[in-house]
């Protein structure tokens, strides 16, 4: 690994980050469960209130508690940038988020006004007391990498999900739904996606493959460019989507973009300066050839069919951006307890690699991509839906299980007493 330019004395106390990644793997349960016992043929129209609480169980739920997470670990170390208050407010948010998502199914579920407008309180208060503390720290940020800059970018545009989130979902309480309230749904499904997921993920890879598999730099251009290109684009698109025409022109410049990101990913990973495979790098490959598949079917399927839109989302969605996060949640988990208790005196500890059985992580991962895969062919053959939601089941309580084995590892460690007193040294968390 490489450590330059990293700020680890700035890293917030452990359970800031975890309790959002341990808590992902729970929707991805529910999700899959709720898949599995609701009839197939109701997933057909994505703005069903079934496909409605199945996309929020994954996007909230899984994504959107992974990148939260993700966030409040990577800003302060990569530009020793500090949260204000972070345990405050990283409770405040999970609690509500949490008890959020859950009121959102259930009201979309038993189609209850009163619990919707709960849900939107809490959704929204929730998401904005972690997205504004984030945003304070990055507005102190005096030396802004690339990193840094598109991570300001995908918070913006996270910003610009909730509220527009709100909006849609006070729709559902007043019970007025129009067209224009589906254009703006479009918006905002594309935008958490692309804006803040998408860019959240080309704008850390910048620092991430080269520092967890040492592989090449990206160039310049990718660094400073690609990324306000790729804003430009998604704010283009959102223009022309309102006006209703010509919004191709802005899905071939985000398209395009994210193919070649995809691309360079792959050629990365080939050049990598220790050429050791494990499932990570599995993840990565995986989340790339995802990606290049997805950003065609998007761009070129709804020429074809509309619904083809469903199938780019099982590609961008699961393939690319939840290949990602799990593979990242198996590097930054294990790394996070080893740095915090080697902080804390303790070396006597397993490497990070000895943390998680490496069996368990490839079962979770064939799992995984079975998963994927049979929801593509689902699509085609609707009554293969349930089999391979069943799967996925399998695979987010394993991965659920394999994320805990670390944590329980810090509490029991935590609970004897270190090899050396590191009190002297100051604050160790």
């Amino acid at each position: 690994m490489e450590f330059q330019g990293l700020s680890t004395d700035q890293a917030p106390p452990i359970w800031v980050p975890l309790k959002f990644f341990i808590t992902a793997p729970f929707f991805g349960v529910l999700f899959g469960l709720f898949v599995f016992f609701t009839p197939s043929e109701l997933f057909l129209s994505r703005f069903s209130v079934e496909s409605i609480i199945a996309t929020h169980l994954l996007t909230i739920g899984f994504f959107g508690f992974v990148m939260v997470g993700a966030l409040t670990q990577m800003l302060p170390v990569l530009a020793g940038a500090k949260i204000p208050k972070p345990k405050l407010l990283s409770t405040a948010s999970h609690l509500l988020l949490v008890f959020g998502v859950l009121s959102f199914s259930i009201g979309f579920y038993i189609n209850s006004s009163a619990i919707l407008a709960v849900a939107s309180a809490l959704l929204g208060g929730g998401f904005f007391i972690i997205l504004f503390g984030i945003a304070f720290a990055i507005n102190g940020v005096k030396n802004l990498t690339p990193t840094i800059k598109g991570m300001r970018i995908s918070v913006a545009f996270a910003m610009g999900i909730v509220v527009i989130g709100v909006y849609l979902l006070y729709g559902y309480v007043v019970k007025d739904i129009d067209a224009t309230h589906l254009s703006i749904a479009n918006i905002h499904s594309v935008w958490a996606i692309f804006g803040f997921a998408g860019i959240l993920i080309v704008s850390v890879s910048f620092q991430v493959l080269p520092m967890f598999y040492v592989a090449p730099h990206f160039k310049s251009f990718c660094k400073k460019r690609v990324v306000n290109i790729i804003a430009f684009g998604l704010i283009f698109w959102m223009v022309l989507n309102l006006v209703g025409e010509f919004d191709f022109l802005a899905k071939f410049v985000i398209s395009l973009f994210f193919f070649a990101f995809a691309t360079t990913v792959w050629i990365k990973l080939n050049k990598r300066r220790r050429p050791i495979s494990d499932v990570t790098i599995w993840y990565w490959r995986t989340s790339s050839i995802s990606l290049a598949i997805g950003v065609l079917v998007w761009f070129f399927g709804e020429l074809i069919l509309d619904e083809y839109i469903v199938l780019a989302s099982i590609f961008i969605g699961g393939g690319f951006i939840m290949s990602i996060m799990v593979g990242m949640l198996y590097k930054i988990i294990p790394f996070l307890v080893w740095f915090h208790l080697n902080a804390s005196g303790y070396m006597s500890i397993p490497t990070i690699n000895e943390m998680i059985d490496k069996r368990y992580l490839k079962v979770q991962f064939y799992l995984f991509i079975i998963s994927i895969l049979g929801f593509v062919a689902s699509f085609f053959y609707l009554p293969l839906l349930k089999v391979f939601a069943l799967c996925f089941i399998f695979s987010m309580v394993l991965l659920q299980y394999n994320i805990v084995l670390p944590v329980r590892l810090y509490v029991k460690t935590k609970k004897t007493k270190p090899d050396f007193d590191m009190s002297m040294f100051g604050d160790v968390r």
